[in-house]
Order: structure tokens, then sequence, then C-alpha cells
């Protein structure tokens, strides 16, 4: 099927690793004219050269600016940006209790104000011609939180909300905006050295690959999510083929969140 994603320009923020790398991949197979983003410039270029991207560009989004600058150099180097990919962010356990004022202020800035910032600086353009796709990774955390981590299911829920108020106030204009709530995928996040497989382990007490095994058999799929099935709905949402899905919240967790919502 052809997602109509030829030399589109795409953006995706939080594109070293895992679920953002994984839909850069695709973007570029799809013929998108990709620009990937990390904080590291060895993973930077590590990620243009896996993901086949036209361009890699250092940043540290949860910065004030960065993401303005983000978008300033990807339109200079490939052109005004057709579809832009709010993928970064950070998550780890903790309790309500222990969250200090620093730690969700932090939060904030990365998984919220990197993705009002980038959302800012492509609205001129995407309005001035009319057209333009925003995808929003949020999480089924944004829909349910885990109390094992308050500060990002608080930052994942205003993602749900960011994303559907910039559907209804777009939409003359011929903006899409969607929002994907994923659930535990099968990345450095959850699986890496001190992830969250780790820092729930340390915190309950049970193995690593206890706890791992439970948080897979969780979901009514009984697996974790691979990168690339979080990447193809991205995809979708980017593409011609979901040209009338606007102001959506796409579940794609295994099912784990039981409600339709």
């Amino acid at each position: 099927m052809d997602l109509g994603l030829r030399d589109r320009v795409c953006v995706v923020t939080g594109s070293t690793g895992g679920i953002g790398l994984a839909t850069a991949r695709l973007l570029s197979a799809e013929g998108g004219r990709v620009a990937v983003t990390g904080r590291d410039s060895a993973r930077v270029e590590s990620a243009r050269d896996t993901a086949g991207a036209a361009l890699g560009v250092v940043a540290d989004l949860s910065e004030p600016g960065a993401a303005e600058a983000l978008i300033g150099e990807a339109t200079s180097a490939l052109g005004e940006v057709d579809c832009l990919v709010n993928n970064v962010g950070v998550a780890y356990q903790t309790s309500f209790e222990e969250a200090t004022d620093e730690q969700w202020d932090e939060m904030w800035q990365l998984n919220v104000m990197s993705f009002v910032r980038a959302i800012r600086a492509v609205l001129p353009s995407m309005r001035g011609r009319g057209s333009g796709v925003i995808v929003n990774v949020s999480s089924t955390a944004g829909k349910r939180p885990s109390t094992g981590m308050p500060n990002y299911s608080v930052t994942k829920a205003a993602v749900l909300s960011l994303s559907r108020l910039v559907a209804d106030l777009y939409a003359r204009d011929g903006i899409r905006c969607n929002a994907i709530t994923p659930g535990p995928t099968a990345t450095d996040a959850w699986l890496g050295e001190g992830g969250l497989g780790d820092q729930q382990a340390q915190r309950s007490g049970k193995s690593r690959e206890e706890v791992l095994e439970a948080v897979a058999g969780g979901r009514p799929l009984g697996r974790l999510a691979e990168p690339d099935e979080i990447a193809s709905v991205i995809a979708f949402l980017c593409s011609e083929r979901a040209s009338y899905v606007t102001g959506a919240a796409w579940s794609a967790d295994g099912g784990t969140v039981p409600i339709i919502i």
C-alpha cells in the first residue's frame, strides 16, 4: 500500500532509538525525507545511517528554543515540514511522595513543552500551505495513570489534551493532529540496563525477569510491543491513508487499557 509519503519532509523527535528510530526508518522507507534528532551526536549519526534519514540534528529539546532551532534547521536543509512526530520523552519509576518539584518540572519541559514548542514552530508554514500532519506519542499511562510513574502519567495525559486542542484549533487550516498511546514496548526504556524493568525490580524486590514476564503477561496479547508495531501506526497517521483522521488517540497497547476512548 502506498502511504503517499514520498518526498514528504518528516521530523521525528527522540529518534536515536526505540519507537522514534523505528518510525524514522519506516518513514524513510516510504520515501519520506526524514530528520532524526537526539542529544548525543554519535547516536544521532548512527540513527541517521540506520534509518536512512536525510538529516541528523543534535538537540536537547528540554531547552527553550531548541525545538524552534530544530524545525528551522530541518526546513533549511529539507524544505517545509509536512509531518511532525513528537516522540521525545523520559520515563522512570518513582512514587507520588518521592517525586520532587524539580523532577516534575524537568519531565514537563521534555515530555510536554518540547511538543508545544515544536508544534508552534511548524504551524506557520503548515497553515500557509493549508496542510500538515502532527502525531504526538503519548502512552497508556495518559489514559490510565501508572501509580509507579506519577509525573510521567500526568505529562502523557497532557499530551492527549494538547493533541485534541491542536486538532480542534487547526482542522480548518488543513492540519491533522493525532496522538498514539503505546503500552510497554521492547525498547531500551524497558529492557536496557537501568531501565524501567530494572527500576521496577529494585522497587518490588522481584527479579528483572519476573518483572518483565509480569509486564508482558499483563497485556491481553501476552507480550510487549515491538517498536516497529508502534511505528506502523504512526506512519499510517502521517499518511494520506489517514486523511480523515484527526483529534484521535490511537491505542497501540495490545489491549492494555480496557476501555474504548
